[in-house]
């Protein structure tokens, strides 16, 4: 079993999608208007944004945390400044001997968005 698709609440889907493209680096893959849906690829995951679906905090992977604001900061309101939220002695919820950064965002829809990314300690 794998995860195939997150719902996230967007009012203005063409507002979401120029959100959604400057952070993940990519254009969305489908648009669906009526009804209203716009999707993203994030690795295989579908994205949907929609104005039927509820809020989620959604998580997301980026290279550095601390150059993924830097590169955001124009368009993000930072919720929680990125921290070092767990140290990862081995394997099971990340890669050994790598430090867990964390930081939350508000997406162009009212959205807390995390980002997340591993360094080495």
């Amino acid at each position: 079993m794998r995860l195939v698709q997150i719902a996230q609440h967007a009012d203005d889907l063409d507002r979401a999608a120029g959100f959604y493209t400057a952070l993940l680096g990519a254009p969305p893959t489908a648009r669906f208007d009526p009804p209203g849906l716009l999707f993203f690829d994030l690795g295989g995951t579908r994205l949907l944004l929609d104005a039927g679906a509820p809020t989620a905090l959604v998580y997301l992977q980026v290279d550095d945390v601390r150059a993924a604001l830097g590169r955001l900061d124009e368009i993000v309101e930072v919720v929680t400044e990125p921290h070092v939220i767990f140290h990862h002695d081995d394997d099971t919820l990340g890669p050994a001997g790598h430090d867990e950064w964390q930081a939350f965002i508000r997406d162009s829809e009212g959205n807390t968005v995390g980002l997340v990314s591993f360094q080495r300690s």
